[in-house]
């Protein structure tokens, strides 16, 4: 038995590509498992994701694509950060995609299918308007030059052209329609210098496969409504189902008299006596010093709010009089379906996003996974 673990439903993975996959109107699907997979489990998630239906994977760094395809996974992987210090050779022996946004970067690709003897597929990235990644409009011309010519030597195959929104989570943002013009045109210099007509174009994220169909091309790649969590909250949930749940088991119970400080700095102080538990999971697991005081959790039957400080391993919890054991379980967050708190509850006190809270998770929390086989 551990003190915690994360949870993660398969199942949930699996039907929320497929929701998403009815909102992709037949575009491709990218499944985006990035980071762990938003700290889910990037090879779980990915397995679950293919045998939903998405047919391409995702992945930020040029290392996680890479430990894909040593996991087994033969799918198109595209790795979009590319580093100075990004295994490119193990990428093209790998047959590995990768994204492009300058010629330096260009460069640097070709050098490593020339060293492999494979030609590499190659995404061309436009910024059209987040000022990341990707060639301004005006250096893409000669991004596309570049391109033309080291596809003529065999060194890639441009097999993509892409984009990513600022602001496609803010409904109606005047920068969204800017943006998708902005990469219209940016396909059409590609067509005239006879780049684009193969190539898939993809820009949409987890909120513009939901809400904005123009922007759905020829392909999708969702990340965070893969894992339930809505990307406009305030539009609801779409439908989504969250598929994770932290849980720990309480390490000690105590009763204690009124007037006893909890935690460092005594911020929470007893006004009875009652009964404290010690919950084995802290700032160092990702359970965010900022809930100190403020955040809630479910135990003993209904929600209770984290009493003092966070610490780096643990944190209490006050539960009055309601009976409560060591070894008896505690949930952080969930779907909400016991009326335990949800990631976007969590989200919302903290003011950040659910891609935080679960990102953070970490690694001393066990993944443990299920598959109930539901479709």
């Amino acid at each position: 038995m551990t003190p915690a673990e994360a949870r993660v439903d398969l199942s949930a993975i699996a039907h929320n590509v497929r929701l998403l996959r009815e909102h992709a109107d037949g575009a491709e699907f990218m499944a985006v498992v990035k980071a762990d997979g938003y700290g889910h489990g990037m090879v779980q998630s990915a397995r679950a994701c293919l045998e939903a239906g998405a047919t391409r994977l995702g992945t930020a760094l040029v290392s996680e694509a890479v430990a894909l395809r040593e996991a087994g996974f033969t799918v198109p992987v595209l790795a979009w950060i590319i580093t100075p210090d990004e295994p490119l050779d193990a990428a093209a022996e790998h047959g590995v995609e990768l994204s492009a946004g300058s010629t330096l970067i260009l460069d640097r690709i070709a050098a490593a299918a020339r060293r492999s003897g494979r030609t590499v597929r190659v995404h061309l990235k436009v910024d059209t308007g987040t000022s990341r990644g990707g060639a301004t409009l005006r250096d893409w011309p000669d991004l596309l030059d570049r391109a033309a010519a080291l596809r003529a030597e065999g060194a890639i195959e441009v097999v993509g052209l892409w984009s990513h929104f600022a602001c496609a989570d803010i409904p109606g943002h005047p920068s969204i329609a800017a943006q998708l013009d902005a990469f219209d045109e940016a396909v059409t210099q590609a067509d005239k210098k006879g780049i684009g007509a193969d190539a898939i174009r993809h820009f949409a994220n987890s909120a513009a496969v939901l809400t904005i169909p123009r922007a759905r091309y020829d392909m999708v790649r969702p990340g965070i409504a893969i894992y339930g969590l809505s990307p406009i909250p305030e539009l609801g949930d779409f439908g989504l189902r969250p598929a994770m749940t932290l849980v720990a088991r309480v390490a000690l119970v105590k009763r204690v008299p009124p007037g006893s400080g909890v935690s460092y700095a005594h911020l929470y102080v007893t006004d009875r006596e009652t009964t404290l538990g010690l919950v084995p999971l802290g700032y160092a697991d990702g359970v965010m010093r900022a809930l100190s005081n403020r955040g809630e959790v479910f135990a003993a039957g209904r929600r209770r709010r984290i009493a003092g400080r966070v610490c780096m391993d643990q944190f209490v919890i006050d539960v009055g009089d309601d009976p409560l054991a060591a070894g008896d379980e505690v949930i952080l967050f969930g779907p909400g379906d016991h009326g335990e708190p949800t990631a976007q509850e969590w989200a919302d006190s903290l003011g950040t996003i659910t891609h935080e809270i679960v990102t953070r998770i970490g690694s001393r929390v066990p993944r443990v996974y299920r598959y109930d086989g539901v479709r």
